[in-house]
């Protein structure tokens, strides 16, 4: 029997982390020193704290029934207090606030409830997979909006076709962005706001990466901004911040319609999140200050080792304000992929070329400061001495 897939997987590319892993374990099976700056999953395990929350609740029988689709309501509440305490936004727990199987998946399954098929959905590129992928299953026209350097690396939206604008039901954003790291100011939320309400759009902000913030900026949320909360939603994650990548935690808030919509999706697809998981989540929530406090001064000595080192090399390469990557640019007449190809074969190094986020990321490598300092440091000297000796 011959398998055919479905029109909706053919139209995808390549999952481009899956197609960088491959790589990486080929040269890891020849027993090659490897470095990987690819893929941004953190390297420090979760707190303990948050760990021992998990076995207590894991011994509780009636914890292993299914859960809640829309989560514990304390754990909604905890993750509205959150809100409150970090961005001054009020969410109502019960109505704007929904725990998700990793923020990947709501992102992935929000355009389903909206969606429906020849519906336009912009897209940010170079942006995340999943808002492009997500797209294609809910059969929409996907648009792109180039990130440029010369913007800011934020998407022009007067620079859109009145045309295809009228027929967008949903738009991504996402700052402090991947794979950019570059960052916005309430201005564009503003921008933003006005164009969804121009043409009864559907905003999904994705803020994974607020927590994650240098030399005093601090990112803020969509929702702080007057009238967001009519057109959009934003997504958020525990993965990040508390080295939880493996546990599967997210959050959607805002729009009570707009979360009604991706909850009944998911009341149709995943009977919610562990119920022990849910309970270490409400720890690790509780104590979110100091965790972030340690994470921000790990990345923040990993990003000075690595783009000073690389600066005094000769890879000249801005400096992020937030996230846990470096977008850097090519150098000596390589594209991203050649580049890339060039760090893994001669210098054993892993990095992202910046064409798999999609055509505008061409130009550009991008590096994940998920690896510690003494790798770091081993990492320029290799490059220092392959491509600039």
């Amino acid at each position: 029997m011959e398998i055919e897939y479905a029109d909706r997987l053919k139209k995808l590319p390549p999952y481009l982390f899956e197609e960088i892993d491959k790589s990486k374990q080929r040269a890891k099976a020849s027993g090659r020193p490897i470095i990987d700056l690819g893929v941004g999953d953190p390297d420090r395990p979760t707190p303990e704290f948050i760990i021992r929350k998990l076995h207590e609740a894991s011994l509780d029988p009636q914890a292993h029934r299914y859960a809640m689709n829309k989560g514990l309501r304390v754990l909604r509440q905890a993750m509205a207090g959150w809100y409150k305490g970090r961005f001054n936004v009020d969410l109502d727990p019960d109505t704007e606030v929904l725990p998700l199987l990793g923020s990947k998946e709501g992102i992935a399954h929000v355009p389903l409830a909206f969606i429906n098929p020849g519906d336009v959905v912009l897209v940010p590129n170079p942006g995340y997979p999943p808002y492009n992928s997500g797209a294609i299953f809910a059969g929409a026209e996907v648009v792109m909006m180039p990130l440029l350097k010369e913007n800011g690396f934020l998407p022009d939206l007067d620079a859109i076709d009145p045309d295809v604008a009228e027929r967008c039901k949903l738009i991504h954003i996402n700052y402090p962005n991947n794979p950019t790291g570059a960052v916005c100011d309430e201005e564009f939320y503003r921008k933003v706001v006005a164009f969804a309400k121009k043409y009864d759009i559907i905003v999904c902000a994705d803020a994974a990466y607020t927590e994650i913030s240098f030399d005093g900026f601090l990112p803020m949320s969509f929702l702080e901004v007057e009238g967001a909360r009519d057109v959009g939603i934003e997504f958020h994650s525990l993965s990040k911040t508390f080295n939880m990548t493996g546990w599967r935690v997210g959050i959607a808030v805002g729009n009570f319609e707009a979360i009604a919509g991706l909850a009944k999706v998911k009341s149709n697809i995943d009977s919610g999140i562990f119920t022990p998981v849910q309970i270490a989540s409400i720890e690790a929530i509780k104590r979110s200050g100091e965790v972030k406090k340690q994470v921000v001064e790990l990345y923040r000595e990993r990003r000075d080792v690595l783009i000073n080192g690389l600066n005094e090399a000769g890879w000249k390469i801005p400096s992020p304000k937030a996230a846990f990557y470096v977008w850097a640019p090519v150098f000596g007449g390589y594209d991203s992929t050649a580049l890339a190809k060039a760090m893994l074969d001669e210098a054993d190094i892993v990095v992202t070329p910046g064409n798999g986020f999609g055509e505008f990321g061409e130009g550009y490598v991008r590096m994940a400061l998920t690896v510690d300092v003494k790798e770091l440091k081993e990492a320029v000297k290799r490059v220092k001495k392959k491509f600039f000796s």
